[in-house]
């Protein structure tokens, strides 16, 4: 009898689930004009049995279809191997004045970080707090801390299932006990004024982030440790303070700087750029304190630092690489402030890291975001002197203890190097000198690794950042299979980091890509401000172009490329895949925007209004219209395999935004690759996640990515039929 032997297209463990067609109630809108037919807006109540059953059978399905594919347990085995070779990593470092470090720990068998301090860098460990064991059969994770100044008392937020809003705890550092009071409905542990005895914070109005109202017209208010959360002062809000011009969208926040003794509040959103009062010290707890304006966004500030003489401060006005000028802190006015560190001749960008110490201020600049340098500016100076750094930098990080001590800490990574801390002895040799807190840990697996820098040329000629990290040897005949990770969003930049997880792509013989596409913050303000509102375009084309340029260089070809990015990086993800799906082999948007138009009818979406636009007007309604991955899927066409997926209890992109555009592409798409949608029902926004979540959601998008590319050892088996 013959036997015919072919592939599944589907894997079996699924095929015997059927996957669901979405309900579907259309509606229609009209955008100055422009009409809209939006077939799952219905989708948007996810309160509705016939949605909800919906999504479960999606994620039923998409969850047997994942777990079936050949090599993602062997990926999560190495993730978790990985994992046991560091014995203990330390994040999130914060020093006090009497030089006791808190941080987060990790070790193998931690699921979550737990918060631990230790006297000085030889000290004794103390672990604080750890958020597994705090309430019996509740696991937590810690979304934030703050230590006081002089370390007697640390506070911190905990919370659960990858909610963002929890209660915040406070303990003494002494005894390890905590004080009485909890505070609800918030993230973080505020911010400690100097007194060392209270702090600021801003709740929410209610528990439920995906209810618009919990975020409308927040308050900033003053505790006292040691009185119920009840007695708490309303010190900043749109209610106490009607001049200030307070949006309802806007997080009020106030605190007390105690190098220059002023007051300050700030209204934050996503707009990059500080807007925000100052005040004596002393009447921030005053029925009408007097705030007189310190920045406008109009000055495009991005951030500040300050010892008892200046405040410093990066800007990009009229200085699109952005430089550092320093006001006096008696009289604070940014239109006599003077130039402190000019912006940098050559294309390197002041990045927003600023530390002063008694000798100075330290800050760095990045060249394309991977390549980052050291500089000092000594204490009533204007000498800029670059610092040699122990090693090659591709990120920096600086910890700095106050402004009345010299000790300055830099933490230096690259695409394959893991991370190195060094203490800076200013007043002795001048040298750095290595303090780990993290266990070394060695990587053989990627001692053969290439790291190539490239600047490709965009659908406008402008040349773009490029990064592939890829084993050496690599033969350019167009079979390799590419991983593409992007964002390009709120000027944030991808600055190298070593990331076992996802270099073990590269231990499948492929590239590992980042396209550092406008929209980000490598290049400058003016790189973010070409990829933002009506010029958002640029994001996805530059992907689009950077894709193009390694198939064209015969790195790889289309059928090999997969491409991969979170949140904001939605956008990113959900247009190039529909812009030029001939281009992907599969497309992964993680928690992603992928619906913008109806961004402002979600509970995050007022904050976003700076970074995206407003349907409420023209040219900002037709710029939505466009980065709209949902709005841009046509029927018949033939689309990459998709992985979309979501968090239930995610605040900042809804549910709905991904389930919307899964629906629809599953109903227009005729490749008749897989559309995978899963919802994530334990989790939020990816804040929070246990170790072994994280594991397996990585697993999730590189085993999906290395099927769809045709990568031996994560193929379907083949299916013998007599």
């Amino acid at each position: 009898m013959k036997t015919i032997v072919f592939l599944a297209g589907l894997l079996s463990a699924a095929a015997a689930v059927a996957q669901p067609t979405a309900p579907s109630v259309p509606a229609t809108d009209t955008y100055f004009g422009v009409k809209v037919e939006d077939p799952y807006r219905n989708l948007e109540n996810l309160q509705d049995p016939t949605v909800a059953a919906w999504m479960k059978a999606q994620s039923e399905y998409a969850r047997k279809t994942l777990d079936g594919i050949p090599g993602r347990q062997k990926l999560i085995d190495q993730m978790v191997e990985f994992d046991k070779r560091k014995a203990t990593k330390v994040t999130e470092l914060r020093v006090a004045d009497n030089d006791r470090y808190f941080y987060f720990k990790s070790r193998p068998e931690d699921q979550q970080p737990k918060l631990y301090c230790r006297e000085g860098y030889k000290g004794a460990e103390t672990l604080l707090f750890d958020p597994e064991t705090f309430e019996p059969g509740k696991v937590f994770n810690i979304s934030g801390f703050a230590p006081t100044n002089d370390g007697s008392k640390v506070s911190f937020g905990i919370s659960e299932k990858g909610a963002e809003l929890g209660r915040m705890l406070i303990m003494d550092v002494k005894t390890r006990k905590l004080y009485p009071e909890q505070i609800p409905l918030t993230r973080g542990g505020g911010e400690w004024l100097p007194d060392n005895q209270s702090l600021t914070y801003v709740p929410y109005n209610n528990g439920d982030l995906k209810n618009m109202a919990a975020r409308q017209n927040t308050q900033c208010r003053l505790h006292r440790v040691g009185t119920p959360a009840s007695q708490d002062q309303i010190i900043f809000s749109a209610q106490l303070n009607p001049k200030l011009g307070i949006k309802p969208s806007d997080y009020p926040y106030a605190g007390i700087d105690r190098d220059t003794n002023l007051a300050y509040g700030f209204l934050y959103s996503v707009d990059r750029y500080l807007h925000g009062y100052y005040a004596p010290a002393a009447t921030l707890s005053k029925p009408n304190v007097p705030w007189q304006p310190l920045f406008r966004p109009a000055d495009e500030v991005t951030n500040f630092v300050s010892d008892e003489r200046y405040i410093y401060f990066v800007t990009s006005k009229n200085t699109p690489r952005q430089k550092v000028m320093r006001m006096l802190a008696t009289k604070p006015n940014v239109a006599t402030a003077e130039v402190l560190v000019p912006e940098s001749a050559n294309e390197a960008v002041i990045d927003e890291q600023l530390k002063t110490t008694k000798d100075g201020l330290y800050f760095v600049r990045a060249r394309n975001g991977v390549q980052a340098k050291l500089y000092f500016v000594p204490k009533n100076s204007k000498t800029v002197r670059e610092l040699k750094l122990p090693q090659a930098a591709g990120r920096l990080e600086l910890v700095a203890k106050n402004a009345q001590s010299s000790d300055l800490w830099v933490t230096l990574g690259g695409w394959t190097t893991d991370r190195q801390r060094y203490r800076y002895e200013v007043a002795g040799s001048g040298k750095f000198v290595a303090e780990p807190l993290s266990s070394e840990t060695q990587y053989p697996e990627f001692a053969d690794l290439v790291v190539e820098e490239l600047m490709v040329p965009s659908h406008d000629g402008v040349l773009v950042p490029l990064s592939l990290v890829y084993k050496k040897g690599l033969k350019r005949d167009g079979t390799t299979p590419v991983l593409m990770v992007g964002y390009g969003a709120y000027s944030q930049t991808l600055a190298p980091t070593l990331m076992p997880t996802f270099l073990l792509w590269t231990q499948q013989d492929g590239i590992l890509a980042c396209p550092h596409v406008r929209g980000g913050g490598e290049l400058g303000e003016d790189w973010h401000k070409a990829g933002q509102k009506t010029t958002k375009p640029n994001t996805w084309k530059d992907l689009i172009a950077c894709a193009e340029y390694l198939t064209k260089n015969n790195y790889t070809a289309p059928g090999k490329i997969a491409i991969n990015g979170g949140s904001a990086g939605g956008i990113l993800i959900g247009r190039a895949m529909t812009e030029r799906p001939d281009l992907f082999a599969a497309a992964i948007p993680e928690v992603g925007c992928l619906n913008a138009v109806r961004m402002e009818n979600s509970p995050n979406g007022p904050v976003n209004i700076p970074e995206f636009g407003t349907m409420a007007k023209a040219d900002e309604a037709k710029a939505l219209l466009e980065m709209d991955a949902y709005l841009h899927l046509k029927p018949g066409a033939k689309y990459p395999a998709t992985l979309v997926t979501a968090g239930f209890n995610d605040p900042r992109v809804i549910a709905w935004q991904p389930a919307k555009f899964a629906a629809r592409l599953q109903a227009t798409n005729a490749s008749g690759k897989p559309i995978l949608f899963f919802t994530d029902y334990d989790a939020g926004h990816g804040m929070g996640d246990s170790k072994q979540k994280q594991f397996e959601s990585i697993a999730d998008l590189m085993a999906f990515g290395l099927w769809q590319t045709g990568t031996p050892g994560f193929q379907p088996l083949a299916t013998a039929v007599k």
